[in-house]
């Protein structure tokens, strides 16, 4: 067992875990600095906190086509 370097698990769940941190962050900021009709951004904040690693794909995927385009 080579102690200097990581194996390929212990790489693969950083990587996972640092998705499940970052990707929620950045779809909230993204939520927050564009526009969006009604109360969507209201529904899409919810989505990203309490939805935790479907929420932001979610988002991803659908509402960033629902953004207005005034911002």
């Amino acid at each position: 067992m080579d102690l200097i370097s990581p194996g390929i698990g212990l790489i693969l769940y950083q990587s996972v875990i640092l998705l499940a941190v970052l990707l929620p962050i950045l779809c909230l900021v993204s939520i927050l600095k564009h526009q969006f009709d009604g109360n969507d951004k209201l529904v899409w904040v919810l989505v990203v906190i309490f939805v935790p690693i479907l929420g932001p794909i979610l988002y991803l995927t659908m509402g960033r086509k629902k953004r207005l385009e005034g911002k």
